[in-house]
């Protein structure tokens, strides 16, 4: 599935692995190694991440008190706690402090993919897939069908497809698609967009699900 993950983790290899692993599943990851980074982050992006991953002990503090205060302000983003203290009573602590689940290292990368998509989609509220006309996309797979056939496509023209079909027939501009569809840490040029969905028109096939709004970006028509 596509959808914005915040990543605060201050060992630079388990970032690097995670970010990566995530990115390959078709999320969008903004990675920093700080709590102040993570509040920068949040202030920075006009539509929250659908989920966050905090290791606890970071460099300025433990992510349980930053995460209980914005809890406490009416913060609703879906929390995975990914840390190295597996007492009980740690556990206990997170969930009390507004974590949604708890992973200990080490841990097994598939499963803390299953877990990030398993929040994503709770705070979404959407259905695992969504079908428009002869269109189904399949958030939980990755995967799109047209007619009942797969298809095979890359995951930037799945995650631009995959907002598009959460917002049909609402024109979305093409600096939505980058902030949505594309890391912080990324730089597109200003025709990438363009580019992207002409690779997916092609693979979509006809008649052409994807129309363009003049002056504005595109919609799922």
């Amino acid at each position: 599935m596509n959808a914005r993950v915040l990543l605060v983790e201050d060992d630079a290899d388990i970032r690097l692995a995670v970010s990566a692993e995530l990115r390959t599943a078709s999320f969008t990851v903004d990675v920093v190694g700080s709590i102040a980074a993570a509040a920068d982050v949040l202030a920075s992006v006009t539509e929250p991440p659908a989920c966050a991953v905090f290791d606890r002990m970071l460099p300025d503090g433990d992510a349980v008190r930053f995460v209980d205060a914005r809890r406490r302000a009416g913060w609703t983003v879906p929390v995975l706690f990914l840390t190295a203290l597996d007492s009980g009573s740690a556990r206990v602590e997170g969930f009390e402090h507004g974590g949604d689940d708890y992973l200990v290292k080490p841990f097994v990368m598939a499963e803390l993919l299953a877990r990030v998509g398993n929040l994503c989609r709770r705070g979404a509220g959407r259905p695992p897939v969504l079908r428009h006309a002869d269109l189904e996309v399949d958030f939980a797979r990755c995967e799109v069908r047209r007619g009942g056939v797969l298809l095979s496509l890359s995951n930037r023209e799945f995650a631009i497809l995959e907002y598009l079909a959460t917002r049909p027939g609402m024109a979305i501009s093409r600096s939505d698609l980058v902030e949505h569809c594309w890391d912080l840490e990324s730089e597109p040029m200003a025709n990438v967009v363009d580019a992207v969905v002409k690779r997916l028109r092609r693979k979509l096939g006809d008649p052409d699900p994807v129309e363009t709004v003049r002056g504005v970006g595109y919609r799922l028509s």
